[in-house]
């Protein structure tokens, strides 16, 4: 009788720290952020799935940035995009719009959706192109194709807005193409870890962060530079 209250109770305080380790790691998930002296400029990027999003709170919470989705293959817009960029904007925050490619639609049609919804009339971010697996297209496209489709969507969305695009690319799209498709600065998603490489503009280092402003998760980012780097960014090309 004994040994078996014994048994019971170490497993109530093997249960008990176990529940304390998984909170600290929640905790720890939740708010982890790089180190501020060598990346001061932070940012988040958001779609519908934010919901109402209160910017004014948001950058008054240390958020210098935001990418917003604007669109996704070939004939889809994300239905928050338009307010999401004029609120951002009026808040102060430096913004930008981004694509997802999806593997099943042609580059030059995804361009031409990512186009006809953008402002061309107002200071933007580099355009961004977003490259995962997930949530996207069963078929996986070879390097080749992968590389003539995007070329099809980077060539008239340069054009359009006299910028080079970021390829943002998840670790899973890194591994299978990088290197292999358009040379363009990246946007690299690397949870709660620096990058290996350092040829980014931006990093996404939490998909579970927390902001003012902002119901429930959000995506966190540092960019990799100073506030300089981001008017430049921001600025026209010449």
């Amino acid at each position: 009788m004994v040994l078996k209250k014994r048994i019971v109770l170490w497993g109530l305080a093997s249960l008990a720290l176990a529940c304390v380790v998984a909170a600290g790691g929640v905790v720890y998930f939740h708010t982890y952020s790089p180190d501020r002296g060598r990346y001061p400029v932070r940012g988040i990027d958001v779609s519908h799935h934010q919901g109402q999003i209160d910017w004014r709170r948001v950058a008054a919470d240390d958020v210098a940035f935001a990418i917003i989705k604007a669109t996704e293959g070939g004939d889809h817009v994300d239905d928050a995009f338009a307010g999401n960029l004029r609120a951002a904007r009026a808040a102060g925050l430096a913004v930008g719009a981004y694509h997802f490619f999806t593997f099943c639609r042609s580059g030059a049609d995804q361009a031409r959706n990512f186009i006809s919804v953008v402002p061309h009339d107002q200071p933007l971010l580099p355009p961004v192109v977003d490259i995962e697996f997930g949530g996207n297209c069963p078929q996986r496209p070879s390097p080749g194709q992968l590389n003539a489709e995007l070329e099809a969507f980077l060539g008239p969305v340069e054009a359009a807005f006299g910028k080079p695009a970021i390829v943002y690319l998840t670790d899973e799209a890194e591994a299978a193409y990088a290197g292999q498709i358009a040379a363009r600065p990246l946007w690299l998603r690397s949870l709660l870890k620096e990058p290996d490489r350092r040829d980014w503009i931006y990093w996404q280092y939490n998909d579970r962060g927390r902001v003012d402003g902002v119901e429930g998760d959000v995506d966190l980012n540092v960019l990799h530079g100073g506030p300089e780097k981001l008017a430049a960014l921001l600025a026209p090309t010449p």
